[in-house]
């Protein structure tokens, strides 16, 4: 049996790796999938040879903390390599990691497929000649990566963005307002603090001020809590807010993205998923300053919210670090919601973002590409 060996260091990248092995086992691909990933790669027959969990850090000064172990990964994995070589390395995002393990798969003569390329318009231009020197293949998921890669003679193809296949909005609002007890005649405010323990800690604090500025008996605020943020720092910042009025939400994301009337979401792969979905939105982002003034110094983009980038337009506000305050955020949220033409202005540009990313299934796409890789088809 084929080996594939799979490094995918974040829960996104968990959960898109997972659909393209399902779909190989759908179309009676079986290989054998290890390496790093989580429980929904897991749920695929996926073995895990590392604690996932110890993956998801944020900022300068969290992999700073941990850089032991990720030193430890590298041996480990560079130990596999020699010892039992995988017939295909697939690398999802994860850059700081992925780069130097390509480096070492490729010195060994194993070929290489990058899924979500490290996003090197941002930052850290010259890792696009790393790409080309240590990758057989890089999967595209936004558009207009292509030009650059295919200039720099880097073969690549464009697969779409995992996202458009993955959101699935399970209730309607009707039924979704009776699980959680929700007043269908309030306007829904919705809340996206993120998904790691850093933007919990950070972001988190400010959307509850921001709540307490709200008039509780005209607005229902609802509060998403993803699965892989630490349960008792969260609890304990919630505890400390004193907001009985409340709805913590757990498990349905889509469903407030859809349900609610206007969200404040944390920038990364969830400003993608809201923008995708259609509701109007401000993205808010705050880290320590120490990462904060790295990022301020090698980022070569103005915007960090991944639907502004694809539309090259400020079309949504972005509130970051210092400007990310209570305050503020209510300030916007508020001249939206009062203003019917701003919300369909906001509407009629995510309108044509869903037109740019097109159609394609990029799980149908990477598969292809693996075959081709494994089958020689």
């Amino acid at each position: 049996m084929k080996r594939i060996f799979w490094l995918a260091g974040e829960n996104s990248g968990d959960l898109h790796s997972s659909k393209i092995i399902a779909k190989l086992n759908a179309n009676s691909y079986h290989y054998d999938h290890f390496g790093i990933g989580g429980k929904f790669m897991e749920s695929e027959g996926f073995t895990p040879v590392f604690d996932f969990s110890r993956f998801a850090v944020m900022g300068i000064t969290e992999v700073l903390a941990n850089i032991s172990f990720f030193l430890q990964v590298e041996r480990n994995i560079k130990k596999i390599f020699y010892e039992n070589p995988p017939d295909l390395v697939i690398l999802v995002d994860y850059p700081g990691l992925n780069m130097r393990v390509a480096k070492l798969a490729k010195m060994l003569g194993i070929p290489v497929l990058y899924y979500i390329c490290p996003q090197f318009w941002a930052w850290k231009q010259k890792r696009i000649h790393q790409l080309k020197r240590y990758t057989d293949q890089v999967a595209s998921i936004l558009p207009f990566e292509l030009d650059v890669l295919e200039a720099h003679k880097i073969p690549a193809s464009y697969v779409g963005h995992p996202i458009c296949e993955e959101i699935e909005i399970k209730t309607d609002k009707d039924e979704f307002a009776k699980i959680f007890s929700l007043d269908p005649d309030k306007k829904w405010l919705g809340f996206l603090p993120g998904s790691r323990n850093g933007e919990i800690r950070h972001i988190l604090p400010e959307m509850l001020k921001t709540i307490t500025l709200f008039d509780k008996d005209k607005y229902e605020f609802l509060l998403s809590k993803a699965p892989s943020v630490n349960e008792v720092l969260f609890q304990k910042i919630i505890d400390q807010s004193k907001l009985p009025h409340l709805k913590i939400i757990p498990s349905y994301i889509y469903e407030i993205m859809a349900h609610a009337d206007f969200l404040t979401v944390t920038s990364g792969t969830a400003s993608l998923e809201t923008a995708l979905i259609g509701t109007p939105f401000i993205i808010v982002y705050k880290v320590s300053w120490l990462s904060y003034l790295v990022a301020k110094n090698i980022l070569s983009i103005r915007n960090i919210g991944l639907p502004n980038i694809i539309l090259k337009k400020n079309t949504i506000p972005e509130l970051i670090q210092n400007k990310a305050t209570a305050k503020n955020i209510y300030t916007h949220i508020n001249e939206f919601i009062s203003n019917p033409q701003k919300i369909e202005n906001m509407k009629s540009h995510l309108n044509h973002l869903n037109k740019l990313l097109g159609k394609n299934s990029a799980s149908e796409e990477m598969s292809k590409l693996i075959i081709r890789f494994l089958e020689n088809e």
